[in-house]
């Protein structure tokens, strides 16, 4: 579920396809906010990563869940808050990379949306938006490895942006980014996260559930 970051020159091949669905659950709990529930899984992460060759992506995952497990859990959480909450800089919405607060962004938000709809799987709204990084690994994970892994493909700018921006700040959760990053593709035509993206506040409100994809359409909600 972690995974490593340096020597981006590794290609997703060599970072082990077969482990990808586990970087990318490990990767959403990671990134997710370390409530009791979450905090209580750190130990079978642990074991999860440990049962995994040691590929790049799942040595990073590793050193991220080891600091988590090692912090005292209010430090976590104030951290997590202050590091993804308080600032835009290393935001995990990922249409916000690319269209920031504007009416264009409520569009980008309804296509990731109807993706999680074309997937036969029924959502569970948790007041997030469905472009939230966490949600988008656990599709990835869960429902659709290679559609998820599409839509994070056209968010890889973002990504490296992000991660560019938690490694200034010495954060663990760099680490995190690194991994997702090393399962994409490279790609030239990947959008860039803008310099300064726009803002144009708007009413987005229909797209602010969280959106997590949880069983195939009929089956009763597990959650």
């Amino acid at each position: 579920m972690k995974i490593p970051l340096l020597q981006r020159k590794e290609s997703p091949e060599q970072a082990g396809s077969a482990q990808w669905p586990i970087v990318y659950q490990v990767a959403s709990w990671c990134l997710s906010y370390p409530d009791d529930q979450l905090l209580e899984l750190l130990p079978l992460l642990t074991d999860a990563l440990a049962e995994q060759p040691g590929s790049r992506p799942i040595v990073l995952l590793r050193s991220v869940v080891d600091a988590l497990r090692s912090g005292a859990p209010d430090e976590l959480r104030h951290d997590y808050v202050d590091v993804f909450d308080l600032s835009r800089a290393h935001t995990l919405y990922l249409t916000y990379w690319t269209d920031g607060d504007t009416r264009r962004r409520g569009e980008a938000l309804a296509a990731v949306k109807q993706l999680y709809r074309d997937s036969g799987y029924l959502t569970d709204l948790h007041g997030e938006l469905p472009d939230h990084l966490p949600i988008v690994l656990e599709f990835c994970a869960r429902v659709d490895h290679d559609g998820g892994r599409e839509l994070l493909g056209r968010f890889r700018g973002a990504l490296e942006k992000i991660e560019r921006a938690l490694r200034e700040r010495r954060s663990v959760y760099a680490d995190a980014l690194a991994a997702i990053v090393l399962t994409l593709p490279e790609s030239d035509t990947n959008p860039i996260a803008p310099q300064q993206t726009p803002v144009e506040f708007v009413g987005l409100e229909p797209y602010g559930p969280r959106l997590l994809p949880l069983q195939p359409t009929g089956q009763a909600n597990r959650r």
